[in-house]
């Protein structure tokens, strides 16, 4: 792991406590938690790339492909569909008018800072030689 800044590690935390801030604030604020269901998503949506995109090591060739691939473009195809899962429930819940246009907001910004700071850590953490 190339962080070894601690600016870039209090930047990382300040833009993660501030997701889950808005998370939580668009429930309280609205006084309604089906928000928070989102919050489980951000749970499940590693899991798919955890397991199966992270494969690593030698794979056989079958048909001038590896079969190591498919689970690799699998996980990653799940891991993009969760994250979808992630802003499509709060539009679906203020479309059937669950939750308030204003927690619809303030979710879709929770994902955009929780977003922001998984490609922040993604940038930095595969960075040679940073220091």
């Amino acid at each position: 792991m190339a962080i070894q800044d601690s600016r870039v590690i209090m930047v990382l935390a300040i833009m993660f406590s501030t997701g889950a801030l808005l998370q939580l604030l668009g429930c309280v604020l609205f006084d309604n938690w089906w928000p928070m269901l989102v919050g489980i998503m951000y749970v499940l949506v590693p899991m798919p790339y955890l397991f199966f995109g992270s494969a690593g090591g030698d794979s056989y060739a079958i048909y001038g492909s590896s079969m190591q691939s498919g689970w690799v473009d699998a996980g990653k195809f799940l891991t993009g569909f969760s994250a979808v899962g992630s802003i499509a429930i709060p539009a679906i819940l203020a479309h059937a008018k669950v939750i308030t246009t204003g927690a619809l907001i303030m979710e879709l910004g929770a994902a955009v800072v929780l977003g922001c700071t998984v490609l922040t850590y993604d940038y930095f953490s595969s960075r040679d030689g940073y220091s």
